[in-house]
């Protein structure tokens, strides 16, 4: 029995399948897509290519694409899972194991398994803030501000002359900035300079100890001008005179590089 049965009419030629044929050619075709089935399992079911990896999981490629794949020898990328890339062994360099974990967790705890140094909770990186606080933004305006306001505030106090409250607001400054510049040691922060900071005043931190910055220039100035206008206002007089003399004199003379590190007679050594 022939396959086909074959007929002619009007023209055109045509083939008509017998219930016989059609059985014959899917027992023909179904060797193939057996064929076609078991290359795809296998492609789901192999290694990495150079890796050591027991599970890995992968798209699964459309029909007939696994046997182009294989034939082409170009195949799809495999999609690593976070536990398995954690628990994977390293088949190369020993920092392999490393980069897929860290490609799988949150920044900061892959910078802190690289080893990095974070500031956590701060907007600069200085290791002791007190050698650029007089730099920041803002600070010298609020700095004349403030002895302003003193000044203010000093004036609002009844039955005071004007002569008595400039004097007041010289000697107020002045010992302020004693105090704070060049008597109090160590940083209120917590560094880690190893203690470094800890025998030196806030003066002698300023911009790491280095002379006649705009900062020093600025904290220097400062004190002049007000004894200037305080020796203006109370008309030179011999008592307010000697007074803010000798206050200007106790700001000025731990200012000098001269002085720098320097503790007389032992005073504020330790």
């Amino acid at each position: 029995m022939s396959w086909f049965s074959s007929g002619e009419e009007g023209g055109l030629n045509f083939q008509i399948a017998s219930p016989g044929n059609i059985r014959g050619c899917a027992a023909l075709a179904r060797p193939e897509r057996e064929q076609e089935r078991e290359s795809e399992k296998n492609y789901n079911t192999q290694e990495a290519p150079g890796d050591r990896r027991a599970a890995v999981t992968s798209r699964r490629p459309a029909r007939g694409a696994a046997s182009a794949g294989a034939a082409s020898g170009v195949l799809p990328p495999l999609v690593v899972t976070a536990a398995e890339a954690a628990t994977a062994p390293a088949p190369g360099h020993p920092s392999r194991a490393l980069d897929l974990r860290l490609r799988t967790v949150s920044p900061n705890r892959a910078a802190a398994e690289r080893g990095g140094r974070m500031n956590v909770g701060t907007a600069h990186s200085e290791v002791n803030p007190n050698t650029r606080v007089m730099n920041s933004r803002g600070i010298w305006l609020s700095y004349v501000l403030a002895i302003g306001l003193l000044h203010v505030v000093l004036l609002s106090i009844p039955f005071v002359s004007v002569p008595v409250v400039w004097t007041l607001t010289n000697l107020i400054h002045n010992m302020g900035m004693y105090i704070f510049l060049h008597t109090v040691k160590g940083t209120p922060f917590e560094t880690p300079d190893q203690g470094k900071a800890r025998l030196l005043t806030h003066w002698e931190q300023m911009d790491y100890g280095v002379q006649f910055t705009a900062s020093r220039k600025f904290l220097t100035i400062t004190p002049i001008v007000l004894y200037f206008l305080t020796s203006f206002y109370t008309k030179y007089d011999q008592i307010h005179f000697i007074l803010n003399t000798v206050s200007l004199m106790s700001v000025l003379i731990p200012k000098l590089p001269q002085l720098h590190g320097v503790r007389i007679f032992g005073i504020n050594k330790y």
